[in-house]
């Protein structure tokens, strides 16, 4: 995700999703220590697996991190996650730009 070509959704969506302190941590955990699976994950973060996933979910809604469902040698579903490449470069224009793009007018 590139700033440069964000819509005013899209920019409302990232910095939504980037306004959580445990949602700054995943993507700090995932960006430091590559692709994991949410098990270890939340075990890292200290919080638990139904917490972590609304945020991943949050995070994955909004194109800062992905997801792959892989089996285990064992045959366990293991949902991997990690961040996607992004880069928000926030200026007046920028904001300018992608205001004018928004589908939702709290106005109306």
């Amino acid at each position: 995700m590139k700033s440069k070509h964000l819509t005013g959704d899209q920019l409302l969506a990232a910095l939504s999703a980037l306004s959580n302190p445990h949602r700054l941590r995943v993507v700090a955990a995932l960006a430091a220590g590559g692709r994991n699976y949410v098990s270890q994950l939340a075990r890292e973060l200290n919080i638990s697996r139904p917490l972590l996933h609304l945020h991943l979910q949050k995070l994955e809604d909004a194109g800062l991190v992905t997801s792959q469902l892989e089996l285990s040698e064992d045959g366990k579903a293991l949902n991997f996650f990690e961040a996607a490449p992004f880069a928000i470069d926030l200026t007046p224009a920028m904001i300018a730009e992608a205001a004018a793009t928004l589908t939702n007018n709290p106005e109306k």
